[in-house]
């Protein structure tokens, strides 16, 4: 995929998934919305706590709008038998913003790594799988600034794209912000030029034109 993407998918909430037992082992897959790594992390404490006994929570995070950053973790499983069929799962429900922990509970038995990695990924793919999703829309901040005889036409305009101003500054000149879908920031921006016969100005907050 080339260029910002306008959306993405991501869990709605917490769902939790356990299949039938493979040979006695039990694998339980708790999979989460996550914005950040430390949400991430969050949650997969919170999992470790609930099942403090168990052998092993192996797992899985994928983050960001086109899901650059990604993590996995085979906890003591063979390397690369938990973990990374785990990732792919959420990358195959092409799913972002979060993160799938599996936890086992040994049953004696050892599965050998095929066996391991067909049960981790089948677990975190049949929780995706019944996962309630929801679309996100990418939004960019962009910094506005007008002077105060067109208020009333920037009011109209804010009202017109159904935007909420946010950190009003009151200068030499009305500034503040708005949070419009990355798709939309430059029609935006030509809009407030017209509104205004380009006595606005629109910027994004990281430095890069809209445009």
């Amino acid at each position: 995929m080339s260029g910002d993407p306008e959306s993405y998918t991501t869990l709605a909430g917490v769902t939790r998934y356990e299949p039938d037992r493979i040979k006695g082992s039990r694998f339980i897959a708790c999979a989460s919305p996550a914005t950040s790594e430390e949400a991430a992390v969050a949650f997969l404490d919170d999992v470790r706590a609930e099942f403090s006994d168990s052998r092993h929570v192996c797992f899985a995070w994928r983050l960001g709008a086109i899901g650059a950053l990604t993590r996995s973790s085979d906890d003591g499983e063979p390397s690369g038998s938990a973990g990374r069929p785990i990732l792919a799962q959420v990358e195959g429900h092409e799913v972002t913003d979060a993160v799938v922990a599996v936890v086992r509970y040994f049953g004696g038995v050892k599965l050998g790594v095929g066996g391991l990695m067909r049960a981790y990924g089948g677990a975190a793919g049949q929780a995706l799988d019944r996962a309630a999703l929801r679309r996100v829309d990418v939004r960019v901040p962009l910094r506005c600034v007008h002077p105060y005889g067109d208020s009333g036409a920037m009011q109209s305009l804010l009202s017109a794209w159904d935007l909420v101003p946010e950190g009003e500054e009151y200068g030499a000149d009305v500034a503040f912000t708005v949070q419009v879908g990355i798709g939309r920031a430059a029609d935006f921006e030509v809009a407030v030029r017209d509104a205004t016969a380009a006595r606005a100005t629109v910027e994004r907050i990281d430095g890069e034109d809209a445009s």
